[in-house]
């Protein structure tokens, strides 16, 4: 009598070739595809918008700079799947008193073998005391009494990431505008302050939108504050007193200047990141908390903090 585990496939009628059956199917194992567990993904075209985060304007006893925006710029790239793109999302500068404005973070993208793309955090909005506008994506804004802007798209990309502060212009004391991504700040005239420079509109959220405007400089009461720049730039004061607007968050806007303590310079706008990825090929896999929408046949992912998409 045959045994039970003597289990035998026969070929063909009183055959004696036989086949045990080893748990393997057709060339791959069962388990998964090939050797990596994995079905292959192709290559994936990705638009992305990198901003970094704005400066603050500058503020003291007397007159500050306009914050210069944030670093601003894009790239199409062609990613292999399965990487990574690991996403930093740059914060504004902090509002201050009394001080040179505090600087914008770097925004970034990177991962596997796909090019590293930087974006510079704005330089903080200069003030008589402390010294010039600092440079950065675009440079902070000048002062009264010879205080100079800093220099825009620092460090230096092409195409440019951003334009210097305005610098001071005698004869008056107002604040000069924080440089954008679009045009550089303006210099104070007289005792008004400096209008911040224009941002720059892009398309990859599907809609256009413009991002990355400097801040207005301050001005010397009575005279008046410098407006911010399209893209969100915060407006500048006059006076002792109150808070100059702050860059608006996710557009990457340098925050507006003050006059003399204790009023407060504006703070920076939150940078952000955006990719544009084909719907066809969109996998879902991300980590942070980005927002997820969809535009014509692209899924766009839009992140205001850290985190990251798998291709």
């Amino acid at each position: 009598m045959r045994k039970l585990n003597e289990l035998t496939t026969e070929v063909g009628k009183g055959s004696k070739n036989k086949n045990t059956r080893k748990g393997k199917s057709f060339g791959y194992q069962v388990l998964g595809f090939g050797s990596g567990g994995r079905p292959p993904r192709d290559p994936v075209a990705i638009s992305m918008l990198i901003v970094a985060g704005g400066a603050a304007g500058g503020s003291q006893n007397f007159i500050g700079g306009g914050g210069g925006a944030g670093g601003f710029r894009t790239s199409s790239q062609t990613i292999d799947g399965y990487t990574k793109i690991v996403v930093a999302c740059g914060a504004g500068g902090a509002a201050n008193t009394g001080r040179v404005g505090a600087d914008g973070s770097v925004s970034s993208v990177s991962g596997g073998s796909m090019t590293t793309i930087e974006s510079a955090g704005g330089g903080g909005g200069g003030n008589v005391s402390g010294g010039p506008g600092r440079p950065g994506g675009s440079g902070g804004g000048g002062s009264s009494q010879g205080v100079q802007g800093g220099a825009g798209n620092t460090p230096s990309t092409s195409p440019s990431q951003g334009n210097a502060g305005g610098n001071y212009s005698s004869p008056g004391t107002g604040g000069s505008g924080g440089g954008g991504a679009g045009g550089s700040g303006s210099s104070n005239s007289g005792d008004n302050g400096g209008s911040g420079g224009g941002g720059t509109s892009n398309s990859t959220t599907g809609a256009s939108v413009t991002y990355a405007g400097g801040g207005g400089g301050a001005g010397l009461s009575p005279g008046s504050g410098g407006s911010g720049g399209s893209g969100g730039g915060g407006n500048g004061i006059s006076g002792p007193s109150g808070a100059a607007g702050s860059g608006t968050a996710g557009l990457g806007a340098g925050g507006g200047g003050s006059e003399r303590s204790p009023a407060t310079g504006g703070a920076g706008g939150l940078g952000v990141v955006v990719l544009s990825i084909p719907t066809g090929s969109y996998t879902g896999e991300v980590e942070g908390s980005p927002d997820v929408s969809t535009s014509g046949g692209n899924t766009i992912v839009k992140f205001s903090g850290d985190g990251s998409y798998t291709v």
